[in-house]
């Protein structure tokens, strides 16, 4: 029986690649639903490619043709819901971006669905309650993110208490061997200028501020339960060990891959199979040498600030990754500076008060208080930055 398969975020990077791995291997999986925000005539050409049952996009109107057989969901997150939850579903992939996510991830989980989670904000903001949900449930939550993928398959077979502590490895974007004078004048064009992975405008500035890696830690230490003291970055420009885990006895085990994100995207669809792929095998000799170096907490301060959040715990992530969501669609538009990104998120965590008890509202409060708060620096309040 195929294995049914569910895209919130299909238009994105995360997302198409989603659907070239299900088109490879189409005698495995099969489309059921897919959702976007606003790319309507690629979502319509995926729809006629695959043959959803149901569709979903932020305004549904805009989409133009017929599609028999597919069902159109409600616009916003009410469509990424009835997507996410359908009953013949039976693993939804989170390929959106930000907060979004978080509401649609929830109801796939209490719907029974297994989750393939490629959206970092789903796990910083709502982890404590995403994942003794699917303990509660007893559903598998299986990163897409390269790092999180590797630590996963190093553990395979593993007794978890034995971690003396995971590294998750850096590119280091395309501001490694730049001062820090030279990254805070940072043009749009230079921040997207990936040496390596091929990714979404948003991730790709997080990556240029090394804000995706604190992002991942606060991940690791949800998927993995772990304190932040046991999760490390090292810097690796090759992009070819995607992270290593460390066993108390001394022993360190990665995993190692030609940086192409289908193969983690493949692995969480499959697991917890290996399906065959086509690719050219890893050549090591051509390589050369694999390097490594520590992070540079001054020049990218946004690592230090996501790890303290991660220390701190309760709403502080939340408000990190709200913080950071917006300020990149900030410099993205133009609105602010490169080295303001940091600036912003700081000032957002050093005048947050944790509240006594944080469960679901609460974080979709802070969610709604930190986006206006920045918004109001720009004389934006109850307006959306879109760059």
């Amino acid at each position: 029986m195929k294995r049914k398969i569910a895209i919130l975020g299909s238009t994105g990077s995360i997302g198409t690649q989603t659907l070239e791995v299900i088109r490879d291997h189409s005698d495995i999986f099969e489309v059921i639903g897919l959702a976007a925000c606003r790319n309507a005539e690629l979502l319509q050409f995926q729809a006629q490619a695959f043959h959803p049952q149901i569709l979903a996009l932020d305004r549904p109107e805009r989409l133009n043709g017929s599609l028999p057989g597919c069902r159109i969901a409600s616009p916003g997150v009410e469509g990424l819901v009835e997507v996410a939850a359908h009953p013949e579903v039976d693993t939804v992939v989170i390929a959106t971006v930000g907060a979004a996510g978080l509401i649609p991830t929830l109801a796939a989980l209490r719907a029974g669905k297994n989750i393939a989670l490629a959206n970092k904000e789903v796990l910083v903001m709502g982890g404590d309650i995403l994942m003794a949900e699917a303990r509660r449930l007893s559903r598998p939550i299986i990163p897409i993110d390269s790092e999180h993928s590797a630590i996963l398959q190093c553990l395979q077979g593993e007794d978890y208490n034995r971690i003396r502590r995971i590294v998750i490895t850096a590119s280091g974007g395309p501001f490694r061997n730049w001062s820090f004078e030279q990254i805070q004048a940072a043009t749009v064009s230079d921040a997207l200028n990936h040496p390596t992975w091929s990714m979404g405008r948003k991730i790709t500035i997080d990556s240029a501020t090394l804000m995706n890696k604190g992002l991942e830690v606060i991940e690791a230490h949800h998927l993995f339960d772990l304190p932040v003291e046991k999760i490390d970055v090292v810097i690796h420009p090759q992009s070819i060990i995607h992270s290593m885990v460390e066993f108390t006895d001394g022993a360190v085990m990665a995993q190692m891959g030609l940086p192409d994100m289908r193969i983690p995207i493949q692995f969480a669809l499959a697991f917890p199979e290996r399906l065959p792929r086509n690719d050219p095998p890893l050549d090591l000799p051509s390589l050369g040498q694999l390097t490594f170096e520590p992070p540079d907490m001054e020049r990218f301060p946004c690592l230090r600030i996501a790890r303290e959040a991660c220390r701190c715990g309760g709403g502080y992530p939340a408000v990190l990754s709200v913080a950071n969501e917006e300020a990149v669609a900030a410099f993205l538009a133009g609105c602010i500076s490169f080295g303001q990104i940091s600036e912003i998120i700081q000032s957002e965590m050093d005048s947050f008060s944790n509240p006594s008890r944080l469960d679901f509202e609460a974080i979709l409060a802070i969610e709604s208080q930190t986006r206006e708060s920045i918004r109001k620096r720009f004389g934006l309040a109850g307006q959306a930055l879109r760059p």
